[in-house]
């Protein structure tokens, strides 16, 4: 075995360019696997880590064909203490940035999980430091002024010193008490969010400043429950349908219609879990096709490579070697490729694991998934290195072990001509090009999609603004002082040389969170929510958000400072709210309308159509109150000028800074901020054109494998055609036509495969469509491109045959 490994490395090393693309090629398809199944496997198939996860299941809420996660505390309550199917059943908000303040008057930026008193006892985690909160120590609202604190938030934050356990801090100028440290491996319950602490959400009115926790009406925080022993899905679903009936009778304005159904908790339930399952699974598939090119391409260049060592196979067996012994050094020979490529590709994915694991996609909020690779993904890799191997070093090993010795030392050339019309390699091949024009469709579409998407009309123009975001709860301000600080700050902000427009919202058109209500028709007195005209998404601004956020007014006026908590309600509403409940624009300014239980609102103007919570969402009602007469504490400010955005920047920040030194600040432009809603798109898009790029290069070594072992099989046909006074362009068509017929066909099935599967794109890529004739054309000339790179080095070797010196040989 030793002399077969020994020969294996002296065959390689003599041809170190054949044996470096043959690594590379093989690194490629294997890294790429390692990295989306390391992927696939910390969102899909790992499971969260909880004693006993597989009896944990997310209470989705049911109205007709909409499915929500979100669900009421009172709601909650219900199913806690109806319930007979689940052991526990748990709520939990994940809260935005709050304040945390160790004494030093400048509070961070935390995010915490707002969580039920039984929260850890039902999950079954145990503390690393300190206690957990519990069920006996609740005793109504605001009864429970401690914190838990998360592994990183102690280690980083108190630099993991063990006397905070009993220390007070302030979160949002709020006493709380820290009772304990989570273990270091426990991130909460969603694969995506890891909270920095968490309270319980009994005093969710002190972090949040809102009191809506009792709220029926509400919807905001979610629900995990651990079902019973022996008792199935189907079953609990049933018992949780029960009570729904029972609270539609006696909430019918809050519950009429009310469905539960359960799904896997960890990505939102079924919110993200089902589209990124989707995703991934596609994703999976394709890294598994780029392997297979792979395999035929490395085939293609073995089967190459053998050819021009037939007459060395030749004379070994002539000599006496048994074929046992050259199939053994062959396999070797592809053996070694394969686990040379293994390795380099797992080194490769580890790297890029590792980053991927600390990445923060949107840097001020804790978003990130650690897919560092386990035994599951070292044990893939070593798998597909071994059957990679096999596959692809038996095509020439079957194909030198028919030959004839001696008519091979006869002839100088192994007769190995296909009578068939298509073999096996050239099955192949046909189906890598048509996986390499998959690709390369799905990548263009995306990346067309992508570029769309960010010139496009989202209602709003983000170029040229910058943003002030700040939470004047957090900074201490209630009631009235919030009112009169956001006037302060518009103030502020418009005496900035060279500001055009300045604006207040209290959230921005696809920001994350969101708030939507139900409205109703103004004759309607049964406030239920089958009697809702529309669920439409609410804004607080102010008069002069609009021009500040680039908004155009369709019909009517914007409001003004006389818009005041004393008069009459009034709104401005988008174009679909228009349509919904009035008819059309023309006829909705000077109507009125319903909403958040019986308050009434004259409409004084229409805005165009936006997006305001992904870019993919059909078009949404929208209605935008003045925030005089509804008020927030979350504050973003818009300050549109035509100045470098850094000048306008440090401007906002000296300015802001004048009225209140410890307010907290977050200064950027909207551009940035709007990374969050082009997350998926440039994910999708980034993802596709890295396989699309792999499936182009892995195509380029297949054409060429392919056409170069059609050159060294025919060098003699060749050299006779031009002998015989064949043109160049007979001889090239002879030597590559059946190469760039394969590349004809197969090109043109995978573009078709590519349109069709393309259509999932536009669930996660705004205005990604194959009906593009820029992506036809993409398309038609990458493959042209491909072809030509990889065939030009046979071509010239096909072009540069000497018959004089082929006829001397013989």
């Amino acid at each position: 075995m030793r002399a077969t490994l020994r020969l294996a490395f002296r065959q390689l090393r003599k041809a170190p360019g054949f044996s470096l693309t043959a690594v590379l090629t093989l690194a490629l398809a294997i890294g790429a696997n390692a990295i989306v199944f390391s992927v696939l496997n910390a969102l899909v198939l790992r499971p969260l880590n909880v004693p006993n996860p597989g009896n944990l299941f997310m209470v989705e809420r049911n109205y007709g064909s909409e499915t929500t996660l979100s669900q009421s505390y009172p709601d909650y309550r219900d199913l806690r203490d109806r319930n007979r199917s689940f052991d526990s059943l748990v709520i939990y908000d994940i809260m935005g940035g709050v304040g945390l303040d160790t004494g030093k008057g400048n509070p961070s930026v935390v995010w915490p999980y707002m969580v039920s008193s039984n929260y850890f006892d039902a999950l079954g985690i145990q503390p690393y430091l300190g206690r957990f909160i519990h069920a006996s120590e609740e005793h109504g609202k605001n009864s429970m002024p401690e914190i838990v604190l998360s592994y990183a938030l102690w280690h980083s934050y108190f630099n993991g010193n063990r006397d905070v356990i009993g220390r007070v801090v302030q979160i949002n100028k709020h006493p709380f008490m820290i009772i304990g440290v989570a273990p270091a491996d426990f991130r909460g319950t969603e694969l995506f969010f890891a909270p920095d602490l968490w309270a319980p959400i009994v005093n969710l009115s002190q972090v949040s400043g809102g009191d809506y926790l009792e709220e029926r009406g509400n919807h905001s925080a979610w629900v995990i429950g651990r079902l019973k022993p022996n008792v199935t899905p189907e079953a609990a679903t049933a018992d949780l349908n029960t009570i729904a009936n029972s609270l539609a009778k006696a909430y019918p304005k809050e519950d009429d219609g009310l469905k539960f159904s359960l799904s896997h908790p960890g990505l939102a339930g079924n919110t993200l879990g089902r589209p990124t399952r989707a995703f991934m699974a596609g994703l999976m598939l394709l890294a598994a096709l780029i392997l297979l090119a792979a395999c035929a391409n490395l085939g293609s260049l073995f089967s190459a490579r053998a050819a021009d060592r037939a007459r060395e196979i030749a004379v070994r067996i002539a000599l006496g070697s048994r074929r046992q012994l050259i199939l053994r050094q062959m396999l070797t020979e592809a053996l070694l490729v394969s686990v040379a490529g293994g390795i380099c590709g797992m080194a490769a994915a580890i790297a890029i694991l590792r980053a991927l694991s600390t990445w923060r996609p949107i840097p001020d909020i804790p978003i990130n998934v650690p897919v560092n690779p386990d035994a599951r993904t070292y044990t893939l890799a070593l798998l597909l290195a071994i059957f990679s191997g096999l596959f692809f070093g038996l095509i020439p090993v079957r194909q030198m072990l028919r030959i004839d010795p001696w008519q091979i030392i006869r002839s100088g050339a192994a007769n190995v001509t296909n009578s068939r019309r298509f073999s096996l390699r050239d099955i192949l091949l046909g189906l890598q090009i048509a996986i390499c024009a998959v690709l390369v469709t799905a990548s263009l579409v995306a990346v067309r999609g992508l570029a769309r998407s960010l010139e496009s009309n989202y209602g709003v123009q983000p170029k040229g603004v910058m943003l002030v975001k700040t939470d004047l709860h957090m900074a201490g301000y209630d009631g009235e002082q919030r009112l009169v600080m956001q006037k302060r700050m518009l103030d502020a902000a418009t005496a900035i040389p060279g500001v055009s427009a300045v604006g207040y919202a209290d959230r921005l058109p696809l920001s994350i969170g969101g708030g939507d209500s139900d409205v109703f028709a103004d004759t309607t007195t049964d406030y239920r929510l089958t009697n809702a005209a529309a669920d439409a998404q609410n804004f607080q601004v102010s008069p002069d958000y609009f021009r500040a956020a680039g908004t155009a007014m369709l019909a009517g006026r914007t409001f003004t400072m006389h818009d005041e908590e004393k008069a009459p309600n009034v709104a401005v509403v988008n174009r679909e709210f228009a349509r919904k409940l009035f008819g059309s624009v023309d006829k909705a300014v000077g109507q009125h309308f319903k909403f958040w239980g019986g308050q009434r609102a004259e409409v004084i103007g229409v805005v165009e159509d936006g997006k305001y919570q992904t870019l993919t969402e059909d078009q949404k009602p929208a209605m935008f109150f003045s925030f005089l007469q509804h008020q927030g504490s979350d504050v973003w400010i818009l300050v549109r000028s035509e100045r470098d955005p850094y000048a306008i920047g440090a401007a906002m920040q000296r300015s802001m800074r004048s009225l209140d030194p410890a307010l907290p600040l977050e200064i950027k432009t909207w551009n940035s901020e709007m990374d969050s809603a082009l997350f998926a798109a440039r994910v999708a898009t980034v993802s596709l054109g890295v396989l699309g790029l792999l499936g182009a290069m892995l195509a380029v070594t297949g054409i060429f494998g392919m056409a170069s072992y059609s050159v060294s099989k025919r060098l003699r046909e060749l050299g006779l055609r031009v002998a015989l006074g064949a043109n160049r362009r007979k001889v090239l068509g002879a030597a590559l036509g059946r190469a760039f017929r394969l590349l004809t066909v197969g090109s043109a099935a995978g573009m078709i495969l590519g349109l069709l599967a393309t259509r999932v794109l536009s669930s996660i890529v705004y205005q990604a469509t194959p009906k593009d004739p820029l992506i036809l054309g993409g398309v038609v000339l990458t493959m042209l491109g491909v072809g030509i790179l990889a065939a030009s080095i046979p071509a010239r070797r096909a072009l540069a045959v000497d018959p004089m010196t082929l006829l001397r040989e013989e």
